[in-house]
């Protein structure tokens, strides 16, 4: 099963200021603005690696600033192996929520092994960035974020023991997000971790791109004979937490699609009446708790939203057409909200096939609700579909079952943030 290491961390000296100004938020989600204002602040701030930007060949930039900042004492190796124990504190609909678990490196696996397993499907572009990078920098600077089964909770105990004391590194981010690390280098600790990981599978909960990437770089680098078994580029650095800690939340994305020729609302309504239970509602502002009593009570439902403050609420009828559609998958992927509105909304309804969706023609991802209603309300987007979260548990099933989600099917909250530890490779 799942193989870790503890490893000699990379991380930020005081040479480099405070971490608060080194840090930022996983590079797919920050703007081009962003990304400016991170460097404008601290030009030692980790973006610069993590999303290059700089000169003609901006990759092999991100490699000479890392070894120039290495020479520099910006960044040192610690100077013992380590796991790192990681917690965030955060508030999501007026509750003060954490969780927690521990950096670490986790042993490259296909996924036919069934060892670390995916939800998500993947796009090439983003992984041929993040080849590229890894390529001239030989370093993990952001974490994947994957989730284990600890039923009676032994390594959570102990997780919990190792971290009583005062954090090495605890910032608040522009978000109020709390962020802890303790470094644990204790052999027995470590040792007894390990070995609480050895009987487990991981399951991929953000950083689909990143592991694919890390396992075709393994690939290559042994194709080339750059590398022997067991060298560092055979593992990849892992944020591990354990999937029934109370403190994960998934937030919904959801669906707005534009350019549709001639698409007409009440038209697209009247397609679905056969499969669902149309409800017109007059007030957009009740549209999330209204979904939420349906996901309370495990119906299939959606909002549909075209503008003008009134909404159709949308409850499945009957999961035999999606079944029918969806012949030869899991049970678990067939009965997922995301799957129910891809394949027989957006598919057989709307004519939007799997390739179109892939590379985002007609469709675009938003995690926020104001920004799906304002997209449409300000004719950026002809409609968009609200969603209810994918429960944790659908993830597990999903991934057990071989399957992979459509893209955008999860959105972990709060992203792990970037820049607290890092893992060079070579």
């Amino acid at each position: 099963m799942a193989e870790i290491r503890a490893f000699r961390g990379l991380r930020f000296t005081e040479k480099a200021g405070k971490i608060e100004a080194l840090a930022c938020p996983p590079y797919d989600i920050i703007s081009e603005e962003q990304r400016k204002a991170f460097l404008a602040e601290n030009p030692y701030n980790v973006i610069r690696l993590e999303l290059p930007r700089e000169g003609a060949e901006p990759y092999q930039q991100a490699g000479e600033t890392l070894r120039s900042w290495m020479d520099e004492g910006i960044l040192a190796r610690d100077p013992k192996e380590a796991l790192y124990i990681y917690e965030e504190e955060f508030e999501v609909r007026g509750q003060r929520l954490k969780f927690k678990g521990f950096v670490c490196c986790v042993k490259i696996e296909e996924f036919s092994k069934n060892v670390v397993l995916p939800h998500e499907e993947t796009l090439s572009k983003a992984k041929a960035d993040r080849f590229n990078l890894m390529s001239t920098t030989f370093c993990n600077f952001s974490q994947i974020y994957s989730l284990y089964m600890d039923e009676k909770r032994d390594t959570a105990r102990r997780l919990d023991a190792l971290s009583a004391g005062d954090p090495d590194v605890c910032m608040t981010d522009g978000d109020g997000v709390i962020h802890r690390m303790w470094s644990v280098t204790d052999p027995d600790e470590i040792s007894a971790i390990c070995a609480n990981m050895a009987d487990r599978k991981l399951y991929i909960a953000d950083g689909h791109h990143r592991y694919e990437t890390a396992l075709n770089f393994r690939n290559e680098c042994r194709k080339s004979a750059l590398t022997k078994d067991g060298s560092g580029v055979d593992y990849v650095m892992m944020m591990l937490v354990d999937m029934n800690h109370e403190g994960l939340v998934v937030f919904p994305t959801h669906r707005l699609l534009r350019d549709l020729k001639d698409f007409d609302a009440a038209a697209a309504m009247q397609a679905c009446a056969p499969y669902f239970d149309l409800t017109e509602k007059d007030d957009i502002q009740t549209l999330e708790a209204d979904l939420e009593a349906l996901y309370n009570e495990g119906k299939k439902a959606f909002g549909f939203y075209s503008g003008g403050g009134r909404w159709t609420q949308m409850v499945l009828k009957d999961l035999a057409p999606v079944r029918e559609l969806m012949e030869g998958k899991s049970a678990a992927l067939q009965e997922l909200d995301v799957s129910v509105l891809h394949t027989l909304v957006l598919e057989k309804l709307f004519g939007i096939d799997k390739e179109n969706m892939a590379n985002q023609i007609n469709l675009t991802y938003t995690k926020v609700f104001e920004e799906a209603v304002s997209g449409v309300d300000s004719g950026a987007f002809q409609c968009a579909f609200i969603l209810n979260p994918t429960r944790v548990s659908e993830i597990r099933d999903v991934a057990a079952d071989g399957e992979k989600m459509p893209q955008k099917s999860t959105y972990f909250y709060p992203k792990l943030i970037t820049g607290l530890v890092m893992n060079r490779l070579s």
